[in-house]
C-alpha cells in the first residue's frame, strides 16, 4: 500500500522532547505515530487513558466529610494519644 505524508503542528520544544524520547527506544517519530495509529485502528479505542484521575462521588462526599469535621471541634471523638483510642476501641467505645 502506497504511503501518504501526513502533516501535523505542535510546540517545538515538546517535538525536540518526542524526538528524542523516540531516539532511546529506537523508532524514528514516523514509526511512533504509525505505532499508535495501528494500536487505535485495531483496538477502536485510544490506546492509553485520556484525562483526570478525578475522584468519584463517594470519594468527593467523603472529603467534605473531612472538611466539616476540621470545621467543626465538637464534631465526633477525639483522642490525645494511641493508647486512650486502642482502649475505647477494644471497649467498643469509639
Amino acid at each position: 500500500m502506497p504511503s501518504v505524508n501526513i502533516s501535523i503542528r505542535m510546540d517545538a520544544d515538546l517535538k525536540k522532547e518526542f524526538e528524542a524520547f523516540c531516539e532511546d527506544v529506537g523508532l524514528t517519530m514516523t514509526m511512533a505515530f504509525t505505532v499508535f495509529a495501528r494500536k487505535a485502528v485495531t483496538e477502536h479505542r485510544i490506546p492509553f487513558s485520556i484525562g483526570s484521575d478525578l475522584p468519584n462521588k463517594e470519594t468527593m462526599e467523603a472529603l467534605a466529610e473531612v472538611k466539616r469535621m476540621k470545621a467543626d471541634p465538637g464534631y465526633g471523638k477525639h483522642y490525645h494519644d494511641t493508647d486512650a483510642l486502642m482502649k475505647a476501641l477494644l471497649s467498643g467505645d469509639a
